[in-house]
């Protein structure tokens, strides 16, 4: 049985799309968890990184900031497939009061050491256990979406969802950075800006309650007869789900490209604005300036959650990721080369579009084209792996990189990138195309799953990173009659 979907609809029927979700109190809970969450992100990153970069007290030299947020972040990429194998075994309502507890008190924990102008091992273990959790959320979140959406209004959702919670946590990073700018950026100054972070966890655990135990998945709790062996078994489970959905597996190497580019890309910002740059008429270079890039990325955010569901509506979810990923390039050659702080803005208000775009029809790939019982697995898997791309591509480009950022190589090398990951999406797409189906997987017409479990499936349209082949729909259609799916 065929599934519609938004690019089934016309705009005016996609625009009235969102406004159900809207009125509806079950997306709207989760949508408010998923709001609190990134936001206290922002605070708590933004926060953590003004007090190691542009802290007076610390002086740190920017190249090794760069290498110790892979030092940071890297661990968490080999716990994350683990915590997709829990998302999918304990009650995610459950696992967000938790969760959001434990978050509570790490990020104040964490604060304190920073307040303390403590560095080192101590600094990097609070972030990386606070980071941690905070993912955690956000995979269990993604997982529970098709419990709250009808299958059919997944691709309006994703771009609601997903956009406001990017644009929540570059909120969050710009009021870190405009408390800093009125108390001061001191040790003392930026632990109070972490420990605000705090109030995220609040409305993560106060929103959490309203769900009714069960209601946000898994459905079959009971998959593996121990924790351990689910855990064990997670990185493994991800894996193969993923691999059997062809529109996911492109979909992730489209992410994968953006996230190798915006790392480089973020690497040279950075510099630039700390030893590069200077201020240039009412734009200001320094830490004002880091907050003024995030405010233009989160300005690129908004506009994609408006600009994505129109365009695959009219050119397809692969046609859309091409355009995104050309953009990129023209963006990084026309806008980064010339190193200046309006160009700067203007390349990260693009990249910011481009990342969020790609990135929407890549999580409705996940929901659509995997079965509920390991889709918890592949949204940790797939955090690990763009994770990686990321902080591997900073700590790369920290060593290549002039102290001061002006490198016109690296900015080529984040161009090829985004080339290299067109290519490679293309090949993945191909590969996935049924024989005797010369239309592709651009949906509009049914293509058989490749694995899975998924008793209903037809072509769809995702918004997250990369088009899908398929679509499973039995993981939400037991749910439609529920208090919470609309």
């Amino acid at each position: 049985m065929p599934v519609s979907t938004d690019r089934n609809l016309p705009p005016r029927r996609a625009r009235t799309s969102r406004r159900e979700l809207a009125a509806h109190p079950g997306f709207l809970r989760l949508l408010t968890v998923r709001l609190g969450a990134q936001w206290g992100d922002g605070v708590f990153q933004a926060a953590l990184g003004g007090a190691v970069l542009f802290n007076p007290e610390r002086q740190s030299d920017p190249v090794l900031v760069a290498l110790g947020l892979a030092v940071v972040l890297l661990p968490y990429s080999l716990v994350g497939p683990f915590a997709g194998a829990l998302l999918d075994r304990w009650d995610r309502r459950r696992v967000f009061l938790v969760a959001g507890g434990v978050r509570a008190l790490l990020t104040l924990g964490t604060a304190a050491v920073v307040a303390a102008g403590v560095t080192g091992p101590a600094l990097y273990l609070g972030a990386l256990t606070t980071i941690g959790v905070s993912r955690f959320v956000q995979a269990g979140l993604s997982a529970a979406l098709p419990h709250v959406v009808a299958p059919r209004r997944l691709v309006a959702a994703n771009s609601l969802v997903t956009t406001s919670g990017a644009v929540a946590a570059a909120f969050g990073a710009a009021c870190a950075f405009g408390l800093t700018g009125l108390i001061g950026a001191g040790d003392a100054q930026s632990g109070i800006a972490a420990a605000a972070a705090v109030l995220g966890s609040l409305v993560i655990v106060a929103v959490a309650v309203g769900f009714r135990p069960g209601s946000l998945g898994p459905d079959d709790p009971s998959e593996a007869a121990r924790a351990m062996k689910a855990v064990a078994l997670g990185l493994a489970d991800g894996a193969r789900a993923a691999r059997e959905a062809p529109g996911v597996v492109a979909a992730f190497w489209a992410v994968a490209a953006h996230r190798l580019a915006f790392g480089v890309a973020t690497l040279v910002m950075l510099l630039l604005m700390r030893n590069g740059l200077t201020d240039w008429g009412p734009l200001r270079a320094g830490v004002a300036g880091l907050g003024e890039t995030v405010v233009a990325a989160a300005a690129g955010l908004g506009v994609a959650a408006v600009v994505t569901p129109w365009l695959t509506a009219r050119i397809g979810r692969p046609a859309t990721v091409r355009v995104m990923l050309g953009l990129a390039v023209a963006a990084l050659l026309t806008l980064g080369l010339p190193m200046t702080l309006p160009t700067i803005l203007g390349a990260a208000f693009v990249l910011g579009l481009v990342g969020q775009a790609i990135k929407l029809c890549a999580d409705a790939a996940v929901q659509r084209e995997v079965d509920d019982a390991r889709r918890g697995r592949v949204f940790a898997l797939s955090d690990t792996v763009f994770n990686v791309t990321y902080v591997s591509a900073v700590a790369v480009a920290a060593l290549l990189s002039p102290p001061d950022g002006r490198s016109a190589a690296l900015v080529v090398v984040a161009a090829a990138l985004y080339l290299l990951g067109l290519g490679v999406h293309e090949i993945a797409l191909r590969r996935g195309v049924p024989v005797g189906d010369t239309r592709g997987p651009d949906g509009g017409a049914a293509v058989p799953a490749q694995g899975g479990t998924h008793p209903e499936v037809s072509s769809a349209i995702s918004t997250s990173a990369v088009p899908s082949a398929s679509v499973s729909a039995s993981s939400t259609s037991h749910r439609s009659a529920a208090p919470d799916t609309p």
